[in-house]
């Protein structure tokens, strides 16, 4: 008789060499490492979890604090088997904009109506996961071969894209310095070796700042760094809560967004299985089930809606590390962000130009990964059904190609992600739905030459 899977893994203390061994899900490193990997988990998500809630009216500070706990719960609920950061997700910006009149300046004065679309939303993403926990896989794996899944793990990078680009395309000097950001992260990248290596996006940007103080600080070129925010901020604060307001035309925009998640966190998760070459889809419900649960805990306190991020799955591409561990790390140090005014305004104090340039690095990443799913299982480009797939997938994505039905918009991810599905579905009738479980996304060439 089969012995029953426990819930967690039998963690075990990583025995490899950094320069050349992957940490692996199951694997730990000592805590002197994994504190600084988990610190730069923290900074990857710290700029867009911090831009959404700005976008949508919500207090940033509290949203830092909720994805810690909701980063940690989720560890919890899958079993310490998906290795993700749970991030503030842009996903609802537009519905949540609909539902509350929020012009996009100040605190939202609405907000109450947006928490109440937002738990509801989460309890169907849920509910979602729970009906993949019990039916199993199979028909994910069907709609989900390595035709579709390389086109959706690329359409996460280039649709995030356009947004990167413009945000560090204010000034010539902001651009030079997101060029300047890259450079510091390629060389850490390519001419160190062991635990430096791994920290190339931490150290790359503690380099960029520093070049970046002197350029304007001292020399006086671009726009200096405002430190006076640091000495006003107190050193220990609660941020304020907020209670959900349900209202039936808030939550009828707000809701469907989980279909929206449900076809984002796909593609995150199979980047995740091409990366770590471990089938995770038998953890899909389970993940599905932790975000949607966390999306409505978050919301019911006046968080934004949560999702796995693309950021920190390009951190993972780059330092190879994939041990869950670390994330519980990170996630402490977002409540010890959330719980402290003075540490988040020293983070805040990094510049768009710096967070821009390390952006386009991470969402590259990304992209090369789902080409390298194509090159790994060998998808046949010369048959005229495969190459509509991609070719429609990818510039609907990159180009944010967006379908409504009726007030709902699914987005450019998600427009994309379904006409993929879609399209193989059509053309290639499961003809080409081969092994579900995409080939290991070897990123030897950036990180290890």
């Amino acid at each position: 008789m089969q012995k029953k899977e426990s819930w967690f893994p039998e963690f075990k203390p990583y025995q490899g060499n950094l320069d050349t061994t992957p940490v692996q899900i199951d694997e730990y490193l000592p805590a002197g490492k994994s504190i600084v990997l988990g610190l730069q988990h923290a900074f990857a998500m710290f700029g867009a979890t911090v831009l959404a809630p700005l976008l949508m009216g919500f207090d940033p500070n509290l949203t830092i604090l909720i994805t810690g706990i909701g980063t940690i719960l989720f560890f919890l609920i899958t079993g310490g088997r998906m290795p993700s950061y749970l991030g503030s997700s842009f996903a609802f910006i537009g519905a949540v904009a609909a539902a509350t009149g929020y012009a996009g300046a100040g605190s939202n004065p609405n907000i109450a109506l947006a928490l109440g679309g937002t738990m509801v939303c989460g309890l169907i993403y849920a509910g979602i996961g729970l009906i993949v926990m019990k039916t199993g896989t199979r028909w994910i794996e069907k709609l989900m071969p390595p035709i579709v899944t390389g086109a959706i793990v690329m359409i996460i990078g280039l649709n995030l894209a356009p947004v990167t680009i413009k945000s560090v395309s204010a000034s010539s000097f902001d651009t030079w310095m997101a060029v300047v950001t890259i450079i510091c992260i390629s060389v850490v990248a390519v001419f160190t070796r062991g635990m430096v290596r791994r920290l190339l996006l931490l150290l790359g940007l503690v380099a960029a700042y520093f070049i970046y103080f002197l350029m304007t600080n001292v020399m006086g070129f671009g726009t200096p760094i405002n430190f006076s925010i640091i000495s006003d901020a107190a050193w220990i604060g609660l941020p304020t809560l907020h209670s959900p307001v349900f209202n039936a035309n808030a939550i009828l925009l707000i809701a469907p967004v989980a279909l929206i998640l449900v076809a984002e966190n796909l593609g995150h998760f199979k980047a995740v299985s091409g990366m770590t070459g471990k089938n995770l889809d038998p953890y899909m419900g389970r993940a599905f089930f932790a975000d949607g649960i966390c999306t409505s805990m978050s919301a019911s306190v006046g968080g934004t809606g949560m999702t796995t991020y693309a950021e920190n799955i390009g951190v993972m591409a780059v330092t190879k590390v994939y041990s869950t561990t670390i994330f519980v790390v990170a996630g402490l140090f977002a409540i010890l962000l959330g719980l402290s005014p003075k540490f988040g305004a020293v983070i805040s104090t990094i510049p768009v130009a710096l967070l821009g340039g390390a952006s386009i690095m991470v969402f590259g990443l990304i992209t090369v990964a789902g080409a390298k799913i194509w090159i790994d299982n060998k998808i046949d480009f010369s048959k005229n059904s495969t190459l509509i797939i991609a070719a429609v997938s990818l510039i609907m994505g990159a180009g944010n190609f967006s379908l409504k039905i009726g007030i709902f918009d699914l987005g450019g991810i998600g427009t994309a992600t379904l006409a993929a599905i879609v399209l193989n579905l059509f053309l290639n009738r499961g003809e080409d739905a081969t092994s579900p479980v995409p080939a290991r996304v070897d990123t030897e060439s950036v990180t290890h030459p």
